[in-house]
């Protein structure tokens, strides 16, 4: 059986035995989202719009998802096709006896669909914090294409409840900021660069708002590639986006 094959018996099967424990309060979330164009760690992957549908099946920590990115207007591939499918495992936590640090561990299949790139493969950690600005450090490593690390520092701060209709129907506003860093081999592999440098600088802007039992939110983001070399790799070294995503959990 190919890899590809594998990762959905195996998630299929995790996504099956938890429905059968719906019991112990298993949650599923779907999502749609609609941008202006696709930005994956300051990359321009597709640059017009795109939707991005997923969906996750979560129980005691772990998440199982599916994700695509839906090409709209044949940018990169045919016009309505998918050019990227991921499927991702991921289990998070708090650190036992407090309540300030968490972690995820987790392992994330890409599938380039419709296109010439070869399917990879990464593992990731992260280090979550509950305090101001909640400052999250999240480390990917590629053991199959690629064969390097990223490695991303991001902050973020939530204004609550800026106009609400009632206790669970409500108005915020989401900010957050990242750097990320990327090793000799991610570089290497990604942008031809072979040395380690710092790739992108992201910053983004939402406002989620309740619509019934969905959640509305219209954003926007800016990202920049940092080191010359790598800006000079890159078709798009500065990108501005935006878009609207629909989300509803259960």
């Amino acid at each position: 059986m190919t890899k590809k094959v594998l990762w959905c018996v195996a998630v299929m099967t995790w996504s099956s035995m938890n429905v059968a424990l719906a019991e112990d309060k298993v949650t599923v979330g779907l999502t749609a989202d609609l941008f202006s164009k696709y930005v994956w760690r300051g990359q321009d992957i597709v640059d017009n719009w795109v939707l991005q549908p997923s969906a996750g099946i979560g129980y005691r920590g772990f998440t199982g998802t599916i994700w695509g990115n839906m090409d709209l207007t044949g940018e990169v591939v045919g016009e309505g096709q998918f050019n990227e499918i991921d499927l991702s495992l991921d289990y998070s936590h708090k650190f036992p006896g407090q309540d300030l640090l968490g972690y995820s561990v987790g392992v994330i299949h890409y599938d380039f669909v419709n296109t010439h790139f070869a399917a990879t493969d990464e593992v990731y950690g992260a280090l979550t914090t509950s305090v101001p600005l909640s400052p999250v450090l999240r480390w990917y490593y590629d053991f199959d294409e690629i064969k390097g690390s990223y490695i991303q520092l991001s902050v973020g701060h939530t204004i609550e409840k800026l106009q609400q209709w009632r206790d669970d129907c409500y108005c915020s506003v989401q900010v957050g900021a990242s750097v990320a860093y990327g090793t000799a081999g991610y570089n290497e592999g990604y942008f031809g660069v072979d040395e380690g440098a710092f790739n992108d600088l992201t910053l983004s802007a939402g406002l989620p708002f309740c619509l019934g039992k969905w959640t509305i939110k219209p954003s926007i983001a800016y990202s920049m590639m940092l080191d010359d070399d790598i800006r000079a790799a890159t078709r798009k070294s500065d990108n501005l986006w935006g878009g609207l995503s629909a989300s509803v959990s259960f």
